[in-house]
């Protein structure tokens, strides 16, 4: 009699225990508890005094909130109503080093953040692809880079092309991503038009640093990464 008293006092709890659990946050059928930030100076860039650049976010967003991530995550906590948790990190030495870039260590923290929400951010630092042999490499880096962030957890990716349009690259990325059933966006008309540059917004000392999205830019590729994620997001589980 203890014994059956004692294993349905176990069940009663243990269904108490799912009952507790809090609704994990989703966007139409997306999750969106964890969501990663993988790019280069356009997603996070520590401060450099050198060139004029003060902050610690990214570049050239007049403050934090005002950079497309922070952007982002607000559009997405907001339709969700739960506020996700995030991680950002700056991957340059990937984009400049792709082809002996270890990314199981490099990437170990990110790896194991387990992120339902990925936005692949990069492409600009990526050398030009003067031959046939470099754009291979990079088209090897950048699948293993998407296979290894698909093989811990489930994540959704998004992957966006470069703010400074380069067909060769964004091509290579675009084809990797549909290939590995990812979603690929595409940013390249924000770039070209003069309104999304820094330099349109404010004065700088430093060219390549007003040569970044400001506000207006940041707002964009924000916009346009949304779009995508609401409109995956109605795909999800179909």
């Amino acid at each position: 009699m203890k014994a059956i008293f004692t294993a349905t006092l176990m069940i009663l709890l243990g269904h108490l225990a799912v009952a507790a659990e809090p609704a994990k946050p989703k966007l139409g059928e997306l999750p969106v508890s964890r969501i990663l930030y993988l790019g280069n100076s356009i997603t996070l860039h520590a401060p450099a005094p050198h060139i004029g650049w003060t902050g610690n976010w990214g570049m050239a967003a007049s403050a934090k909130e005002k950079d497309y991530v922070h952007l982002l995550t607000a559009d997405i906590a907001k339709t969700a109503k739960t506020q996700p948790e995030t991680m950002v990190r700056n991957i340059a030495d990937f984009e400049r080093g792709h082809a002996m870039y270890d990314i199981a260590e490099q990437l170990k923290p990110e790896l194991d953040f387990h992120a339902d929400l990925i936005i692949l951010a990069i492409g600009e630092n990526v050398a030009e692809s003067a031959s046939d042999e470099s754009r291979d490499t990079y088209r090897a880096a950048f699948s293993k880079l998407i296979d290894e962030l698909k093989s811990h957890g489930s994540p959704t990716i998004f992957v966006r092309s470069s703010f400074w349009p380069n067909p060769a690259k964004d091509e290579i990325m675009r084809d990797v991503a549909e290939k590995a059933g990812a979603t690929f966006v595409d940013i390249s008309k924000l770039g070209r038009d003069e309104v999304n540059a820094a330099r349109a917004e404010r004065k700088f000392e430093h060219d390549g640093v007003a040569g970044h999205p400001g506000d207006k830019g940041m707002r964009a590729i924000a916009d346009a990464l949304f779009a995508d994620i609401k409109k995956r997001s109605t795909q999800a589980g179909k």
